[in-house]
C-alpha cells in the first residue's frame, strides 16, 4: 500500500541513489536536483556539474486499474478504486563551461544511467535509505507488495522535440526512464458486509488432501479448532503429514511482514502423521497478521530435517469494547476504544468494522493493545463490530455451538 506522498518518495528516493553514486566518485561536487527543464540552469546561480531527474509525465498503469490491494480487500467486500501510476523521468546533465573543453556532461550522464541500470529495482531499503527518518508514518511507500521497477524509456525525435519546445529552453541530451507500478490506496474506507454463516443445510465444502507420500519429514495439512477462518492465542493446532515421528521435534512460527520468529515444542499427544502445537497466549510477543510454520524433525544419528512451510491466519481478539453504548456527541462523531490481544505493532494497518462500514485506528506509534477509533456520521444504532488487523479479521462467527451464530459480545449500541 502507499499514500498520496508515494510520487514524491519515489522521487526522492531516486535522486537519493543518484547522489550517493556521485558523492563517491567526485566527493560531493556533483549536485542532483530535481528541478523543472525552465529553472535547472536559471539564475539561481546554478553552474557547477550537474544531474537534473525532472518527473515530466504520469499515467495510469492498465494492469491494476480495477485491481484491489493485495490482502486488504476480502472476497465479496467492495474496495475503493486503486491509483496505480507510471512515472516518467528525464535524466539530464550539465557541466561547468558548458563542456568545454571536455565533454563532462556526456560522462556524467552515462555515471547516472550505470546507477539505473544497476538498480532496476527499487527495494524497501533503498526507500527506507533516502526518506526522512523523523516520521516514519508519513511515508510508506516501503509498504508496497509489488516492488518498483526502473526501465529505459526510448523517445522518439518528435517526443524529444515537443518536450523540450514546451519550456523553450535549449536541447540537451538526456534519457528517459519509467518507474513502475506506484500504487496509491484510496482514502474512502471499503465495503466491509458480515460474513454469511452457512452456505447449505449440511453446510459442507470441499476437502484437499494430498495422495503424493514423501519419505522426508512432511506436512500435508493444518487444522484450525472449530473450522475457524483463523487461529487465536490459546488455540491448539493440528499438523497432518508424514515422518513426524522423532525424539526432538519443534515448531518454528514467521511472520515476515513483521520479522517476527518463535519456536514452540509439540504437546505430548504427537504420532507419525499428527502433531498438535498449542499457541501460547502471550500478547505481548506475537502480532495478528499471516504466519508460515514449519517442523524441525531431528532424528538420533540423523541431520536435522526441516519440513515444508503451511501458512495461517493469527487472527486479533476483541477483549473489551469501550463503551458498550456510546453516545454521538456534538460533532456527529462517535469514539470507540478496543482492548485487543495481541498488542498491535506501530507499522500494523488497523481498520474497525462496524457493521459494514471500514474505520481506520488512530496513529499507534507504539506497541499498544488499546487502540481508539473516531466514527463520523453513524446512525443510531446496534452494531457488529470486528477489527481487521493486516488483512486478517477477529473472529465474530462464534463456532462452537451448533448452527453457529455472532458472538453477541461483540456488540455495541450507538445513542
Amino acid at each position: 500500500m502507499s499514500n498520496a506522498l508515494a510520487i514524491a518518495a519515489v522521487t526522492i528516493t531516486l535522486r537519493h541513489l543518484l547522489q550517493q553514486r556521485f558523492d563517491v566518485e567526485s566527493s560531493g561536487g556533483i549536485s542532483v536536483t530535481t528541478r523543472p527543464l525552465d529553472k535547472v540552469r536559471d539564475n539561481t546561480g546554478s553552474s557547477g556539474d550537474q544531474v537534473n531527474l525532472f518527473l515530466y509525465d504520469t499515467q495510469i498503469n492498465p494492469a491494476w486499474r480495477n485491481m484491489d490491494i493485495p490482502s486488504q480487500v476480502k472476497p465479496g467486500e467492495t474496495g475503493q478504486q486503486l491509483l496505480p501510476l507510471n512515472l516518467y523521468y528525464l535524466l539530464t546533465a550539465y557541466a561547468q563551461n558548458d563542456d568545454f573543453p571536455e565533454p563532462t556532461s556526456h560522462r556524467l550522464l552515462g555515471v547516472a544511467m550505470s546507477v539505473f541500470n544497476d538498480h532496476p529495482m527499487i527495494t524497501s531499503a533503498d526507500i527506507r535509505a533516502a526518506l526522512p527518518t523523523t516520521d516514519p508514518t508519513e511515508y510508506d511507500l516501503d509498504l508496497q507488495e509489488e516492488q518498483l521497477r526502473i526501465d529505459y524509456q526510448p523517445l522518439s525525435v518528435e517526443e524529444v522535440f515537443n518536450l523540450w519546445s514546451t519550456f523553450q529552453v535549449p536541447y540537451r541530451v538526456s534519457a528517459a526512464y519509467e518507474v513502475s507500478v506506484v500504487l496509491i490506496e484510496s482514502s474512502l474506507p471499503a465495503k466491509t458486509p458480515l460474513p454469511i454463516i452457512k452456505r447449505q443445510s449440511s453446510d459442507r465444502g470441499p476437502i484437499l488432501q494430498s495422495n503424493l507420500s514423501s519419505p522426508l519429514p512432511t506436512l500435508v495439512s493444518l487444522q484450525l479448532p472449530n473450522q475457524q477462518a483463523s487461529a487465536r492465542l490459546g488455540d491448539i493446532l493440528i499438523l497432518n503429514g508424514f515422518h513426524l515421528d522423532a525424539e526432538n521435534v519443534v515448531i518454528s512460527f514467521t511472520n515476515i511482514r513483521l520479522e517476527i520468529s518463535l519456536e514452540l515444542p509439540p504437546l505430548a499427544e504427537k504420532t507419525a502423521t499428527e502433531i498438535r502445537v498449542q499457541l501460547p497466549d502471550e500478547p505481548v510477543n506475537w502480532a495478528a497478521g499471516l504466519y508460515t510454520v514449519v517442523a524441525k524433525v531431528t532424528r538420533t544419528g540423523e541431520p536435522s530435517r526441516t519440513t515444508n512451510e503451511l501458512s495461517f491466519a493469527l487472527a486479533p481478539k476483541i477483549l473489551d469494547v469501550i463503551p458498550r453504548q456510546a453516545i454521538v456527541d456534538a460533532n456527529g462523531e462517535v469514539t470507540l476504544t478496543l482492548i485487543l490481544s495481541p498488542q498491535v505493532r506501530p507499522r500494523q494497518r488497523v481498520a474497525l468494522l462496524l457493521g459494514d462500514r471500514e474505520v481506520l485506528a488512530q496513529p499507534h506509534p507504539n506497541q499498544t493493545d488499546r487502540l481508539e477509533f473516531r466514527i463520523a456520521g453513524v446512525t443510531p444504532g446496534e452494531y457488529f463490530v470486528r477489527v481487521r488487523i493486516d488483512g486478517v479479521d477477529s473472529l465474530l462467527v462464534d463456532r462452537t455451538v451448533t448452527p453457529p451464530v455472532f458472538d453477541q459480545n461483540q456488540k455495541v449500541v450507538i445513542l
